[in-house]
């Protein structure tokens, strides 16, 4: 164990005008910050690691699928949602102290860790520098940065959204038109993301501070980039997936640095593809790479 959680500030959180289906909640201290993590089931644990503009809830639409097969332990990363907000710390190698805390906290030895967007460079270091925790890695559609082959020219938000007090400057008092054009153009055919999940994720990112937090993990490519490259190899199971924003760009990326990599790119979905495609991204949880393309 890493000995990065505080354990006995655990406790449960309820809101009565949520339907959770019996899940629980609780805001777990670990590595000098309080995550808010949504937890069910029983079996192999699952570690969830969401995007920007995500929380938690866009595995919502995956976790009633692994019901009984799997323990789902799935956070608002640091600063995010309804986990406390932070100054700072949101590298990659903070996010995976983070998750190394969190771990311990839940007396969990070892995870699959499924990692979607802004949530895989930190799963990336945490399957890198710590592979006696992960079982097997899933990362969706995202690219590394210090690894060479992703983004020939990289799309206009990254640079608008790693400019410090620039974007939330800009943004506050508009964030449900902004985070709505995201939550469109990443679907598959630009079907959108049903209310009740884009309305978590508006008043997530409502505010400038919780904004700031949110523009922090683009703020941090330079020291991703820095973390990623002194990790080294993976040597975990890795699968690496793609819709039809990244495609094969994390394979390509991952494959010199990788012992054991799949590479899936999953059909009729966009960014978002545990939105898009949730038996796709279960599947890969629960039996493996073969099949999630169809």
């Amino acid at each position: 164990m890493s000995g990065h959680a505080t354990v006995s500030n655990m406790k449960q959180v309820t809101d009565g005008n949520r339907d959770w289906g019996g899940m629980e909640f609780r805001r777990i201290e670990t590595n000098g910050t309080e995550l808010h993590v949504a937890l069910d089931g029983a079996g192999p644990p699952v570690l969830f690691l969401h995007g920007w503009p995500h929380t938690w809830q866009v595995w919502r639409p995956v976790l009633p699928l692994l019901t009984g097969a799997r323990r789902i332990v799935a956070p608002d990363l640091r600063g995010l949602g309804d986990s406390a907000r932070a100054a700072d710390g949101f590298d990659a190698g903070t996010g995976a102290t983070d998750m190394l805390g969190l771990l311990d906290a839940l007396d969990i030895d070892r995870a699959d860790v499924v990692a979607l967007d802004a949530g895989v460079p930190a799963a990336f270091v945490l399957g890198a520098l710590h592979p006696e925790r992960v079982r097997r890695l899933v990362l969706l559609e995202a690219t590394l940065p210090g690894l060479p082959g992703g983004f020939a020219t990289p799309p206009w938000w990254f640079g608008f959204h790693s400019a410090p007090g620039l974007a939330e400057t800009v943004l506050e008092g508009h964030e449900a038109e902004y985070l709505d054009w995201f939550l469109t153009a990443g679907t598959y055919e630009r079907r959108g993301v049903r209310a009740a999940i884009r309305d978590a994720f508006v008043r997530a990112y409502t505010g400038r501070d919780a904004l700031r937090c949110g523009f922090g993990y683009y703020r941090a490519a330079p020291q991703n980039a820095a973390s990623v490259l002194a990790a080294g190899r993976l040597t975990v199971p890795t699968v690496a997936v793609g819709g039809d924003t990244v495609g094969d760009l994390l394979h390509r990326q991952l494959r010199p640095v990788t012992d054991d990599l799949t590479g899936e790119l999953v059909a009729r979905s966009g960014h978002l593809v545990p939105l898009d495609r949730p038996d796709a991204v279960a599947e890969l949880i629960l039996t493996g790479p073969q099949g999630a393309s169809g």
